[in-house]
């Protein structure tokens, strides 16, 4: 699809590129003419007593690589994009050399990912090499968000623990990265009723994992509680087919305290994670949720 709204822009770009080549070549042309000269080689002209002006031409090696560099810039210009919409006659592109360089590693790569390929996932846990791999490819792809240590942030999971939304195992981190992942709570402050409900609700959740709550509001919201019950169980303690954390630990994803649980009762949220098939080969996948699923089974047997 082009950059371009409409064909004036590509014209107008093809206007300036050409336009910019002919006028140095016109400077040129202007600055080679040689006026007439007095006897002295000069034009003439006298300045400040006996400042001369001197008609000395311009050096034929400048010349020459001032036409040389135009004449390069018109063979670039033919055979790579640069003219408006025009693909040059070679048809290169940034996104194909791109590709061709994907293409060309996991073609290096394949002997190796084929030795992967007959390991249990859990098996490549503990394979050094595929380790070393899979932290590369964590690096270059997941830690902007969950960072180099995979210990995450607000808004983003910790890895290298044991609290899992959705679903465990090799196989659902593998799913996930290649399909991504959507977690939805709705707003729940019409349900729970007025805002000292939400408020007490929230002093509720706050005692079912032991933390510094207020026993009589949390009492009073424990009767609130069940409209939230649905998704987070009588107990609090979540279902995790449905994404819905436990309420009863201290892993808090998006902030702890009443003001946090408030924030999320009465505005919802909405957390994605991008799906990452595109980016990353089926082999890569398989050894990326190995070192994943690794970082929260330090020494485990597969």
């Amino acid at each position: 699809m082009s950059d371009f709204t409409s064909s004036f822009w590509s014209w107008y770009v093809i206007a300036i590129t050409v336009g910019g080549l002919a006028f140095c070549l016109f400077i040129l042309l202007v600055a080679s003419k040689r006026t007439a000269m007095a006897d002295d080689n000069s034009t003439g002209h006298t300045w400040d007593v006996d400042l001369r002006e001197m008609n000395n031409p311009l050096p034929r090696w400048w010349v020459g690589l001032f036409v040389l560099t135009v004449v390069f810039a018109a063979v670039y210009l033919a055979l790579y994009p640069g003219l408006g919409t025009a693909k040059g006659t070679l048809n290169w592109s940034s996104a194909g050399q791109l590709a061709s360089e994907h293409a060309k590693a996991r073609q290096t790569m394949a002997p190796l990912y084929a030795r992967f390929a007959t390991m249990a996932p859990e098996a490549l846990a503990q394979d050094q090499q595929a380790m070393g791999i899979g932290e590369r490819l964590f690096l270059n792809h997941c830690a902007g968000c969950h960072g180099s240590d995979a210990k995450g942030s607000k808004g983003f999971p910790n890895l290298t623990d044991d609290d899992w939304l959705g679903g465990t195992g090799v196989d659902y981190i593998a799913r996930t990265i290649a399909e991504g992942r959507q977690g939805m709570m709705p707003p729940m402050a019409a349900a729970v009723g007025s805002a000292e409900d939400v408020k007490n609700v929230a002093q509720y959740v706050l005692s079912l994992s032991g933390s510094p709550h207020n026993s009589i509001a949390a009492q009073l919201g424990k009767t609130r509680f069940g409209v939230c019950a649905a998704c987070h169980g009588a107990d609090g303690k979540g279902t995790q087919a449905l994404g819905a954390p436990n309420l009863t630990d201290k892993v808090w994803l998006h902030g702890w305290g009443e003001a946090a649980i408030t924030a999320m009762v009465n505005g919802g949220k909405t957390n994605a994670m991008p799906a990452h098939a595109a980016r990353l080969s089926p082999e890569q996948i398989q050894v990326l949720a190995a070192y994943v699923w690794s970082l929260s089974h330090k020494g485990a047997q597969p």
